[in-house]
């Protein structure tokens, strides 16, 4: 039975790029272009694995969803993969999320490395890991532009 992964983020583009990269791996896919206030919706889907952007519609909505699901008993144990440009806030907050066991794909992202967090967050060697791949370069790596390894973001 396929793993099925929820994606919450403003971007149709992300979200319709990341669909087709699941999508070819074998993953259902749940997509969301809007902030999720509540659980209830993530409750409803009961996904394996939720790839969450940081920044929604502009605000910390994501951040706002993440700290709901690791409060909430029947959600907490889901993993979470925060797919987001917003390094600095991130980097700011990296102790309290690798705590969560939360992993960080910055934006530009390269699929294979995407493909490699999704796949340690489900087979739950992420926290083993602990986010080795997904580093951005220090400082100067606010790049928009994707590198020649096959970067989107």
């Amino acid at each position: 039975m396929a793993k099925r992964v929820m994606v919450i983020d403003d971007s149709k583009e992300i979200l319709e790029l990341i669909e087709m990269i699941l999508t070819e791996e074998g993953y259902e896919t749940a997509l969301y272009s809007f902030g999720i206030h509540d659980l209830v919706e993530v409750k409803r889907i009961n996904p394996d694995l939720i790839i969450l952007d940081y920044l929604i519609g502009q605000e910390e909505g994501g951040w706002n969803l993440l700290q709901l699901l690791k409060l909430d008993r029947d959600t907490a144990d889901i993993p979470v993969i925060i797919c987001s440009a917003a390094a600095k806030q991130l980097r700011e907050m990296e102790s309290w999320l690798d705590e969560k066991g939360v992993g960080v794909v910055y934006k530009p992202f390269d699929i294979d490395d995407l493909l490699l967090e999704v796949r340690k967050m489900l087979d739950g060697t992420a926290a083993v890991l602990n986010h080795a791949v997904k580093r951005p370069a220090e400082q100067g790596a606010t790049s928009t532009a994707p590198d020649s390894g096959g970067g989107v973001g």
